[in-house]
């Protein structure tokens, strides 16, 4: 026990270097950060290119750079919780390497007794067998919580991390509708982050523990097997490594397709839930369901093919490490025994003293024997002694060869099979980073242009300007763009309005109402001219979609949204204003229908149409805003209760502008912005329609128009009706028979 307490030492000292070298590399890399950062942020000022075709994903030096690149935010500074983790999970790893050399030493002391019949001997070295199975099986439950505290420790700095970015300045919105580089952002997120920390986690302590048990086994092993041994394990390594690196297949590229083929998989069923109502309307789940196959299909037909290469690959694997290296160990094993020559120094060490003990009795016997006190029989005993003392002393070194040697082939092993492991943390790395890259550029309005074609507006050239702090909304020719910058909607809009100056937007479908809105409030980016408007705050300006949000939470958290109580409380609002509120939305019965303001129920489920808008509304008066824009937000709602609203929004003081196609809204409204206008639908008209200096005359003139074009179209029915019999005739659908009254009248509707 003396060699292996030596070795205790010895391999407590690397532990202790091990922790300082972990430390100093994460303050090393601290330290040179600000030295490294300006020159990392010059060359990622660039907005990231995405191939969507994944190219070749290996462990390169494109790897090393994204894994840096993600460390920085998993591991933001030296003296974190995930540092301290790392140390002593260090620490553990290389507690159980001096283990396994303790374990190996004591193997080869209990072979050694047995073969020695040294039954004193053999109980002691069994003892130690069992003292030390209280520490070993201690330091592996260790290990593994160790592995997973640093996974959730790393997935927590990332989620944080990526949780902040993503739901600051509408990056979420932008990475769904003005950039196409990423799909399944939720995935990203949820799954492809956490299946590379778990990775990440796993790589460190399965690699770290093999690299350790290579360093320390093979000092061992050479003071045993001596350096010709040494260097027969480094070629074996060296060429094992060649060929399995020279045939290893591109696992990280297939783990990046499999993550992608599942979050498609996943975007597929997402799709059906979304829109579960309308396919049922529609009957479309036989459709639905080929869609759902083929998806699920396309990740099976890969992963068959992804099993179906690793079958040949584990099997070469395995034959070159457990049988190839397993007959290499054996052949280094027995070095000491057939040729004690080139044996190590602590062979040696061991013969020496053996062979001096063998001259001692030696002479002892022949001083005996000279002194006529020796005989044969004591003679006979001491050579056979002699002999199970070699024996047994040659035994115990070949032992503890082999049992270092089977925790080198398991050591190497595991290094090998971390390659592919690496390989398949190289796909998730590339993922990871993607995902990281273009929530960083979105975050910083820096895009890609989106699609192959030529556009006169490209979003990687953004000149408009917005400014804050207006007292009213003035746009200054301004293009009304869609995202992709290939459809001009509205051409340089200009209007200009104040407090008090209710504007309604009108025109045909697809003619940019919303899209007005979505300049507005900065969700689409301006490529020209100037748009002046309040700062973004809920007391200033809010938005009220077409379709209601519902979020998760109680009665009360829907008509403060998007306030929490807290929020409510330090506003100095109380359960009585909400009462108050929803008294002015018609909503009051609700609370008692519903169980009160703390009952939490899928609200968007328990509401109907009308409801839904409805509580839209009350947020508007919970928060009483100088401006509201109100996106067809009323459509739900009787025209009764709607002309209240709009009274009500009035009193509050609030300037309303609404985004709708209805004329009778007009009454509510001082201008109007029509919309579609022109031979090419992207012209416009600002009117005043109400109030002191409005041009009556214009308006009705515009209301004449439209008048003239409805009879125009009535006036061609009965040519419409020759062309109908004429059509049907030519397809031979009817004989004689005419269109009958009702069906003429629904089609003068249909035109109109």
């Amino acid at each position: 026990m003396a060699s292996a307490n030596r070795s205790a030492f010895k391999v407590g000292g690397a532990a202790v270097c091990a922790i300082g070298a972990v430390v100093a590399y994460v303050r090393f890399a601290q330290s040179r950060k600000g030295k490294t950062e300006q020159s990392v942020a010059q060359k990622e000022k660039t907005p990231l290119r995405v191939d969507k075709n994944i190219v070749k994903v290996g462990v390169d030096a494109r790897f090393m750079h994204q894994l840096r690149y993600i460390l920085k935010i998993a591991v933001p500074q030296w003296h974190s919780k995930t540092v301290a983790i790392v140390a002593l999970h260090t620490c553990f790893l290389v507690l159980r390497t001096w283990l396994s050399v303790v374990v190996a030493r004591i193997d080869g002391m209990i072979v050694r007794d047995l073969i020695s019949s040294n039954a004193k001997a053999f109980a002691r070295s069994l003892g130690f067998w069992f003292l030390i199975a209280i520490p070993a099986t201690y330091t592996n439950s260790m290990i593994k919580y160790l592995q997973s505290k640093l996974a959730i420790s790393l997935r927590t700095k990332m989620t944080q991390h990526i949780h902040k970015i993503y739901l600051e300045k509408k990056t979420y919105y932008k990475a769904i509708n003005l950039d196409n580089r990423i799909d399944g952002v939720d995935q990203l997120i949820t799954t492809d982050v956490n299946k590379f920390c778990d990775s990440l986690a796993s790589l460190y302590s399965n690699l770290g523990k093999p690299i350790l048990d290579l360093i320390i086994f093979n000092y061992q092993l050479s003071r045993s097997i001596g350096p010709k041994g040494t260097l027969a394990l480094a070629v074996n390594y060296c060429v094992t490594a060649s060929l399995l690196r020279a045939l290893t297949p591109a696992f990280g590229k297939m783990a990046a397709v499999e993550a992608k083929l599942e979050g498609d998989f996943r975007a597929a069923h997402s799709r059906v839930i979304t829109n579960a109502e309308e396919i049922a309307f529609y009957h479309g789940g036989a459709l639905e369901r080929g869609v759902l196959d083929r998806a699920y299909l396309n990740l099976v037909k890969h992963l068959n093919r992804v099993y179906g290469i690793r079958i040949a690959y584990n099997m070469f694997e395995d034959m070159i490490i457990k049988y190839g290296w397993s007959a290499v160990g054996l052949l280094i094993s027995s070095i000491p025994v057939f040729y004690p020559e080139y044996a190590g120094s602590d062979t040696k060490a061991r013969e020496a003293a053996i062979e001096a003990q063998e001259a001692r009795e030696r002479d002892h016997r022949k001083f005996m024997q000279e002194s006529g006190d020796g005989t044969s029989s004591n003679s006979g005993s001491i050579n056979s002694s002699v002999v199970d003392r070699k024996t047994g002393s040659r035994t115990q070194g070949f032992i503890t060869n082999k049992k270092f040697l089977i925790s080198l082939a398991d050591a190497g092993g595991r290094i090998m099979y971390s390659y592919k492991e690496l390989s398949e943390l190289a796909g998730y790395t590339y993922r990871v980073y993607t995902l990281l890259r273009v929530l960083d550029d979105l975050h910083e309005d820096m895009y890609i242009k989106m699609g192959e074609h030529e556009a006169e507006y490209t979003l990687e050239k953004i000149d408009g300007t917005v400014q804050y702090g207006y007292s009213g909304i003035k746009f200054t020719d301004v293009p009304v763009v869609t995202p992709s910058g290939d459809t001009l909607l509205v051409r340089d809009l200009s209007f200009n309005i104040g407090p008090g100056d209710h504007l309604m937007i009108t025109g045909p479908n697809g003619s940019g109402k919303t899209s007005v809105a979505r300049l507005l409030s900065g969700l689409w980016p301006l490529f020209k001219g100037r748009v002046n408007r309040p700062t973004p705050s809920l007391s200033e300006i809010m938005y009220i979609p077409q379709r209601p949000y519902l979020p998760i939470g109680s009665l009360r958290q829907q008509i403060i949204y998007p306030h929490t109580e807290d929020d409510m409380e330090d506003a100095g609002k109380t359960d009585e204003d909400l009462f108050k509120i929803l008294k002015v939305v018609y909503l009051d019965y609700i609370p008692g229908r519903e169980g009160g303001l703390d009952s939490i129920k899928e609200w968007k489920d328990v509401f109907s149409g009308g409801e839904k808008q409805r509580m839209q509304l009350a947020r508007i008066f919970y928060h009483s805003p100088r401006f509201v824009v109100l996106d067809e937000a009323t459509s739900a709602v009787s025209t009764d209760v709607e002309a209240l609203l709009y009274n009500s929004a009035k009193e509050y003081r609030m300037t309303v502008v609404t985004i709708s196609h209805r004329p009778t809204l007009f009454k509510y409204h001082a201008y109007l912005l029509r919309l579609g206008e022109g031979t090419d639908g992207d012209e416009w008209n600002f009117e005043k329609i109400s109030g002191e200096g409005a041009d009556h005359d214009k308006l009705l003139k515009s209301v004449d128009t439209e008048i003239r074009k409805i009879e125009n179209q009535l006036a061609g029915a009965d040519g419409m009706r020759k062309r109908l019999d004429e059509i049907n005739r030519a397809l031979q659908i009817t004989n004689n028979s005419e269109p009958s009254d009702d069906s003429l009248r629904h089609a003068k509707r249909t035109l109109i």
